[in-house]
Order: C-alpha cells, then structure tokens, then sequence
C-alpha cells in the first residue's frame, strides 16, 4: 500500500524532510494564506491543504466567480458554431442548452469537495490516481495554457482595434494583466469576477437588444435528416465540452470556504454560475451569427456602432478575456505543483501566462473557426474519465464521513494503477467517436458528424472503474467500506 503522504509533496512527512534538508523547498506547497474576504495580498500558498481555522467566505461567492469567465467572445464564438454546423436559432439554441447543464452540474458537484478537504481539485484527484496523477495534471496543465490562448486571442484582438496596435503586443498587455491577477491569487480573482459579473452582463445585455433591434437572429436549420441529425449531437458536445472542462478547476476556487458550508449551496451557485453564464453569452452568439461570424470583433463594433460605445464594448472584450484567463493561470499552477515541481504558486501562474502567448500567435495565423473547434474539443476530452474515476473513488472515501484530509488518506497500488488504466482505455474507447478536422473516428464519420466520444469516455470509465472498486470491495469489505449515499 501507499499512504498517500509518501505521494503528496505537501503531507506532513514530506514537508518534515523537506525542512530537515532544504528548508526553502518546504515553503513552495504552503505560504501565506488570505485571512478574509478583501484580503488583498499575495497568497503564496499552494496546494497544501487549507488548514479548518484558516477557512473563510460563503456559498454565495462562487456564483460570480463562475459567471463571470463564461461571459466573455470564448462563448459567443462558440454559439456562432450552431449556426455554422447549420441547425438555425432554436435547434442550436436547445443543444447548447442541453451540453451546458450536463457539465455544469458535474462542476458543482465536483465544487463541493473543496470544502469538505481545502484542497484543490487536482491534489484531491491523487487520492484515487496515487502517484499515477502526473498523467492528468500534465494534461490538465497543458489544457489550462490552451484555454489561456483561447481566451486571450479575443481579448487581444478586441484591444488591437481599439488601440490601434499590432496584435502581439495586445495580446501581451491582455496576457501581463491577467498575470499579474494570478499571481495575487484566491481573493482578488474572488474580488475581480464579482465586479466583472456586473460590467459583462450590461454589456452583453446591450449586444444583445442591438442585436435583436437591428438583425434577424431566428434562422431556420440549413442541414436535414441524418446531417441534422449529426450536427446536433456535435453542438451539444461542444457545449458540454465548453462547461466540464471547468471540472479539474472545481474545488480550486471553493478550497477556503469553511467545511460546514451548505453543500448544495456550493452545488447550486457554481453549477448556476457557469450554466447561466454560458447559456447567456452563446445564445448571443447564435443570435449574432450572421453579424459576428469569422470577424467576431470587427462584427461586434459594428452591431454596437463603432464610436464610444463601439470602443467600451471593445474594451469590455478585453477585460472580459482577463476575468476567464485568471482561472486558467491559477488552476495551471495548483497544476503544476501537483505534478510535483518546487515551484511557487504565484511564479508558476505566470509560466502558464507565458506559455500561453505563443499558442495565442497560432490560433491567430489561419483559420481561427478550425482551429478554435480542434482545440476546443482535443484540450477536454480526456476529461470525462478523469471525472469518472475521481467520483467513484470518492463515493467510496466519504462513505459516512462529512470531511476528510487528504493527506492522511491512504492509495493501495492496484487501485493508483488501475485508475490509469482505466483513464487511458476509456480514452483509446472513445477514439472513434471522436469528430475534429486532425482526425475523424470512424463512429463519428458514419453518424454524420455527430461526435459521442465524451460521453462514450465518461461511461466506460464509470462502467470500468466502478466495477474494479465493487470487485475490491467485496474482497475486503471492511477495508473498502460503500459508496456514500450523498454529499
């Protein structure tokens, strides 16, 4: 057996001999924490746990800590691909929403577990991975730097226009902002999205009436029969891409909150925040297809008018792709320490900041619909199954238990290796579901188009891995307990 303080950088035992020989290296996976709400210092503390009398806020907060980064030109390009795949105003608009509350309830309920540990979502992921969660964090910080370039390709377009400016140098104003946020940490991201909640949703909700005012946002469907058919199934993934891509984040941003925090509270403002940001902000972009299209900023000054008001919806843009960067930045670094490197949270946010403008560069230099739909899918779909497993294991854990530590939480071997098995056969399973312009599975090709591969990778994760714990429990019973019945 591992006890999972001989895997986890930040146990006891570890942090004991890292004193002993190296005292600096102690300090990297703890330091300063935010004391309370308005806490503006740098919070250098990583992905030790948060000690119980160090915990503070509410529920209500995780509303607009996840409302604000779906509000941003990310999503609205995303709705304008409803019309792009050809299913019209409502078709697209009710697989958006369908895609979109799949995956923002597994985020909410991934966000209750912050509480219940004070730890982030990756280092609770190592009580079911062990050591073998190198795999997920390595992809999970590689996903968090393809996001950052998502986000930021936007935002520094919307400031190269308004500024006049060549791109690159947008970009990195946009990026150094938004770095600089990421290196202060917990509260002022906290801080930040909630006044950005109030400046995006104004002005999407102007967009929204001059679209409405001025252009015909119902479209009928383009395609029919067996395409229509594909192009839906491939709508609702994209969304449900879009939403649960946010789930190795979930516990980093409810970590501080005390453990006896309502958990359907936490449940229900996080899966709130994203499922109504998200549906808010892609409804605009199917509305605003014809408008927007390719030339997602230039088409947004124009329905605003160009001016002032074209020039503040511009800037809106920017520091909208701000707001959603920041997540991105800090879970990339809670990210990076997970896969064990001695780096300091604050430093490593800005490597993921860094990292992220070269990728920004290429998005832009050709077709951005293609290359923003490859990314968009090939950054999540290992996703699912990292879930999959996470929740079993857990179920199991918290059988009648409200908390638990994570770093006195043991990982048997077999259970370490055969979740890594099961995440990379889950992966290969879904392989010929898979549907991007680099590869099209045969599955994918004969539904026309329609791409299953994340929900055909959730099940066979379930179905695997659930099925290796029940078999271990069985086998030692007392050992293994049963799965929990709630929260």
């Amino acid at each position: 057996m591992w006890l999972v303080e001989r895997d986890l950088p930040w146990s006891n035992k570890a942090m004991s001999q890292a004193t002993s020989s190296d005292p600096l290296a102690a300090d990297v996976f703890v330091g300063r924490r935010p004391t309370g709400a308005g806490d503006l210092s740098v919070e250098t503390h990583g992905i030790a746990p948060i000690p119980a009398d160090h915990r503070y806020g509410s529920a209500g907060r995780l509303f607009t800590v996840w409302f604000a980064p779906q509000v941003n030109m990310t999503g609205v390009f995303t709705g304008t691909l409803a019309i792009v795949l050809g299913l019209g105003f409502w078709l697209g608009l009710l697989a958006m929403v369908i895609g979109t509350l799949l995956g923002a309830l597994v985020v909410g309920y991934l966000s209750t577990w912050g509480p219940r540990t004070g730890a982030g979502q990756l280092p609770n992921a190592r009580m079911a991975f062990g050591g073998t969660v190198v795999v997920p964090a390595s992809l999970q910080w590689v996903s968090s730097i393809a996001w950052d370039a998502l986000v930021g390709l936007f935002g520094g377009e919307a400031l190269s226009a308004l500024l006049g400016i060549p791109f690159w140098a947008a970009v990195a104003i946009v990026l150094g902002v938004q770095g600089v946020v990421g290196f202060f940490g917990y509260e002022l991201i906290h801080r930040v999205q909630a006044v950005l909640t109030v400046v995006l949703f104004v002005m999407f909700v102007v967009f929204t009436v001059k679209i409405v005012a001025g252009n015909e946002i119902v479209v009928p469907a383009t395609v029919s029969g067996p395409d229509l058919a594909g192009a839906f199934v491939l709508e609702v993934t994209i969304a449900f891409s879009l939403a649960i891509s946010w789930a190795p984040y979930a516990a980093d941003f409810s970590r501080y909150l005390p453990a006896d925090v309502s958990a359907a509270r936490v449940f229900g403002c996080t899966a709130a925040g994203i499922a109504l940001g998200y549906v808010f902000v892609q409804g605009v972009g199917i509305a605003a297809a014809g408008v927007v299209g390719e030339h997602t900023i230039d088409g947004v000054s124009t329905v605003m008018g160009g001016g002032i008001l074209g020039g503040l919806a511009l800037l809106v843009i920017a520091v909208a792709s701000v707001g959603s960067g920041v997540m991105n930045d800090y879970s990339g670094s809670l990210a990076l320490q997970t896969l064990g490197v001695r780096v300091r949270r604050p430093v490593s946010a800005v490597i993921v900041t860094v990292l992220a403008f070269a990728l920004v560069l290429w998005l832009h230099g050709a077709d951005t619909a293609t290359r923003f739909t490859d990314v968009l899918l090939l950054v999540s779909y290992w996703i699912p199954a990292f879930v999959a497993v996470v929740v079993v294991d857990w179920r199991y854990r918290t059988a009648r238990r409200r908390t638990l530590d994570p770093a006195t939480e043991t990982t048997d071997r077999r259970d370490a290796v055969a979740a890594l098995v099961v995440f990379v056969l889950s992966y290969a399973a879904a392989v010929p579901f898979m549907n991007t312009s680099l590869f099209q599975g045969p599955v994918a090709a004969a539904w026309h188009g329609a791409d299953l591969a994340y929900f055909v990778n959730l099940a066979v994760a379930a179905v695997l891995y659930g099925g290796y714990r029940a078999l271990r429990r069985r086998s030692a019973p007392d050992r293994f307990g049963s799965p929990s019945s709630g929260y």
